[in-house]
């Protein structure tokens, strides 16, 4: 019987780089971790990061809306520009940034190209 969510992992080329990167922009919290695998508490959801042996990490099909294969981590903001700027100054790549009636969504990719959505949902 499943009884709830383990975790939602990403691939990362460099572990340290990417622990320090989800802690600074979210207030991740490592929770276990080793060069193969660490476990952040991220908000009620484990965030898993998988190492990669130094390689760097595929980048999957996108648009601007996310990653068009696979599953895409969606964290809820109160506040998207502050926000876009800290990740932008920890070196995070903007995608798209829209604004809509249904809310203001930031797609980003973190330092090894994995994609992520910031959403302010206006219901």
């Amino acid at each position: 019987m499943i009884t709830g969510i383990q975790n939602f992992h990403y691939y990362v080329q460099n572990m340290d780089r990417a622990v320090e990167f989800y802690s600074v922009a979210f207030g991740a919290k490592k929770v276990f971790g080793d060069e193969h695998w660490t476990s952040l508490a991220l908000h009620g959801l484990t965030l898993g990061l998988h190492g990669n042996n130094g390689w760097p990490v595929e980048k999957v099909p996108r648009n601007d809306h996310g990653a068009k294969a696979g599953g895409t981590l969606t964290l809820k903001s109160d506040n998207i520009p502050e926000d876009r700027a800290r990740l932008e100054n920890l070196g995070a790549q903007i995608i798209d940034e829209t604004k809509t009636d249904w809310g203001h969504m930031l797609v980003f990719e973190d330092l090894d190209g994995n994609i992520l959505n910031l959403q302010h949902p206006s219901y």
